[in-house]
């Protein structure tokens, strides 16, 4: 069974924001658009560069209201050192949630069991707290934070109008759809 249009599962975490350690849970990430990204580990490869390109662009998430939380295994003790030794990493400003017991990878059915890791989950919650947009990727293969603003801004746009859907490629101001048995064959 699908994610999509789930509820998020009640959880409880810490994370490195801002300096500090905050608590972060299911209720956290409810009456705003959320942003969940797993990824495997910090002090590795790939997770830098997502983490830092999701940095060079969490101005545009937080102009569309939205909070962005990066999640692995890891505690917040090691999101807080890698953050104090790692320049990319310092340009995050978003929350690093520990998740040393796995219980969010599960939740969102990400967790490599057996490595104790979590795949590139990338989830996008609306308000209610419902999954809106899912994507897991390999570990080996890096996401793009544009394309991912542009996904939040279709599953926003389609919250906000309904009867309508967006195409492939949509942008904001480009025109949508509105389904219906008049188009059956004709796009």
């Amino acid at each position: 069974m699908s994610l999509i249009n789930t509820e998020i599962k009640p959880f409880s975490a810490t994370a490195y924001h801002n300096g500090k350690f905050v608590p972060v849970t299911n209720e956290t990430l409810k009456g705003k658009w959320a942003v969940v990204v797993f990824y495997p580990a910090d002090f590795t490869f790939v997770c830098p560069t997502e983490l830092g390109d999701l940095a060079d662009n969490y101005a545009e998430f937080k102009k569309l209201g939205v909070e962005v939380y990066g999640v692995s295994t890891d505690t917040h003790f090691a999101h807080k050192a890698w953050h104090d030794t790692s320049d990319t990493i310092k340009k995050v400003q978003y929350p690093l949630v520990g998740d040393p017991t796995a219980a969010l990878a599960r939740n969102f059915e990400v967790l490599i069991e057996e490595e104790g890791l979590a795949l590139r989950g990338t989830f996008v919650i609306d308000p209610s707290g419902r999954i809106k947009i899912m994507e897991v990727h390999d570990n080996g293969i890096g996401r793009d934070a544009k394309e991912l603003l542009r996904k939040v801004k279709a599953a926003q746009y389609v919250a906000s109008h309904p009867g309508e859907v967006c195409p492939a490629k949509w942008t904001p101001g480009a025109s949508t759809l509105a389904p219906s048995l008049d188009l059956v064959g004709k796009i």
